[in-house]
């Protein structure tokens, strides 16, 4: 399961080239953060789970 923080890897990549993006906030939204560019998007949850692909980095704890 996914957490605050992890990297993520979406179905599609993002037009600036990366594929992985960082869980920034969590809630009935879910916010992603672009690892290359910064640009921020906003999904629900339900749009979220249907598009991640797998978990690539899990936070610190």
């Amino acid at each position: 399961m996914y957490d605050l923080h992890d990297i993520v890897e979406m179905k599609k990549p993002h037009p600036c080239g990366t594929n992985s993006w960082e869980i920034i906030r969590m809630g009935a939204d879910i916010k992603l953060e672009c690892q290359n560019c910064g640009h921020i998007i906003m999904l629900s949850r339900r749009e979220f789970e249907k598009k991640m692909k797998k978990i690539l980095k899990k936070a610190a704890q």
